[in-house]
């Protein structure tokens, strides 16, 4: 059995090679097992091997003796709605979320809506499938349908309320994201331009990737073309949404959080603020001028859940584009995440680009992606090229200087990716810390 697929929060490879109907079969076993469970719910997304892998999955939680709730194709926030709604005793979801169309991944939920991680129960699952799992209980559980989409959006509206009908223009990238978001968006009566809603494992237009600022292209252009407000451009599954402001600029994650933060305070919101290590360093002074605890958090937005559910706070949010808000059972929702979006442009009758302009201190770059031969030695070299910064040791290498930063880190889940991002006061250093980043990747 091949368990390179058993990454840091998810099992996630290439299908067939790593994940496939064999692991999906005992990831069910192992997981109904784990959860003790009576009842687990199983969604999945549009990829052409998720259909035989949740048969599969849902086999192997039937074997063990526990009933299935089969939501079919569905958004990952959906399915953690439905565990939280529902009390379900745990959530399958299989989606390879951002990843290309030939990988896959199970996605596994715990009942208090917390992703499993490799610190947090993923590496027990991982035992149970390498080990002898034996017989299952004897008698084999029930599988049953439900749609619960308009549940979800009955949740999710009334969380919002009312907004301004303003234009805005979302790129689905061919995921499942326009399943909930259509019917949302037509609902608020916002006017609405679609790209790419149908669901297609093949990602025939461009992958529903928000890593590769490419992506963005056909939404950046239709945002401008059209003049919109906003533009949406969700992941394959949803739990994530990367905006567009209305100059087509893409907006960084960490300055949205800030005004979304300040607005959640001025609807009697308090508390804490769990942020992202990448996070531009004004984002913990901004946060406390306007009455916030921030807390830096590693990446990986299973701890940004767990934190917040049990420590209690406003929001977390995540560099990549998970956010998630305490009254939305601290779900990392593109959706919800959008919508608050909407609301804030409709609260404060601002434009997204004069909004942001108003919280952006310093210069920044985007993050970038490389693959690499050795990360273990590039993040070294990286280290030994900067000996004026303090090191910080949180995830992979954070630099912090006196005027910013720079973090760099190995993917968690592609293999010998590694990630990087800086900021300075000043554009000049800016670029001179990247420059140097990029000299010592390409000497590898």
């Amino acid at each position: 059995m091949n368990l390179s697929a058993f990454k840091a929060y998810d099992i996630r490879g290439k299908y067939p090679e790593e994940v496939n109907e064999e692991l999906a079969f005992l990831v069910g076993r192992a997981t109904a097992r784990y959860f003790s469970a009576n009842t687990i719910i199983v969604g999945r997304d549009m990829r052409l091997s998720s259909p035989s892998l949740s048969e599969k999955l849902i086999e192997g939680i039937n074997y063990e003796g526990a009933d299935v709730v089969n939501i079919g194709v569905c958004t990952t926030p959906m399915l953690n709605y439905a565990v939280a709604s529902f009390g379900f005793d745990g959530g399958i979801m299989i989606s390879a979320s951002h990843n290309p169309g030939g990988d896959n991944a199970f996605k596994i939920i715990d009942r208090n809506v917390i992703q499993l991680s490799d610190s947090d129960g993923l590496n027990e699952i991982k035992k149970l499938v390498e080990g002898n799992l034996g017989d299952g209980r004897g008698v084999k559980g029930m599988t049953s349908v439900t749609d619960i989409r308009d549940r979800y959006l009955t949740h999710i509206l009334e969380n919002i309320g009312a907004v301004n009908p303003i234009k805005i223009v979302a790129d689905y990238g061919n995921g499942v994201g326009a399943i909930t978001a259509s019917q949302a968006f037509l609902r608020l009566g916002l006017d609405s331009r679609e790209l790419y809603a149908e669901p297609d494992g093949n990602f025939p237009n461009h992958p529903a990737n928000p890593h590769d600022i490419h992506n963005f292209n056909d939404l950046i252009k239709t945002v401008k073309r059209e003049r919109a407000d906003l533009g949406v451009f969700f992941d394959g599954d949803a739990d994530r949404s990367i905006m567009v402001d209305d100059r087509g600029n893409i907006v960084p994650v960490d300055l949205l959080t800030v005004l979304l933060a300040k607005q959640e305070i001025i609807h009697g919101e308090s508390g804490k603020v769990y942020y992202d290590l990448r996070f531009s360093k004004a984002v913990p002074d901004l946060l406390r001028q306007a009455g916030a605890d921030p807390v830096m958090m590693r990446v990986g937005n299973p701890f940004y859940k767990k934190a917040l559910r049990e420590t209690g706070g406003i929001l977390g949010a995540e560099f990549s584009g998970h956010i998630m808000f305490s009254e939305n059972y601290c779900i990392d929702d593109g959706l919800f995440a959008a919508l608050k979006t909407v609301k804030l442009l409709s609260e404060t009758g601002k434009r997204l680009s004069k909004l942001i302009d108003s919280v952006s201190i310093y210069e920044a770059s985007p993050e970038e992606s490389v693959s690499v031969n050795s990360p273990e030695q590039v993040l070294e070299n990286i280290v030994a090229a900067f000996p004026e910064a303090k090191q910080v040791d949180l995830d992979g290498v954070y630099l912090d200087f006196s005027d910013g930063f720079i973090s760099i880190r190995q993917s968690n889940s592609e293999r010998g990716l590694i990630r990087f991002r800086a900021e300075a006061k000043k554009r000049r250093i800016l670029e001179n810390r990247l420059r140097t980043i990029r000299d010592i990747i390409a000497r590898g």
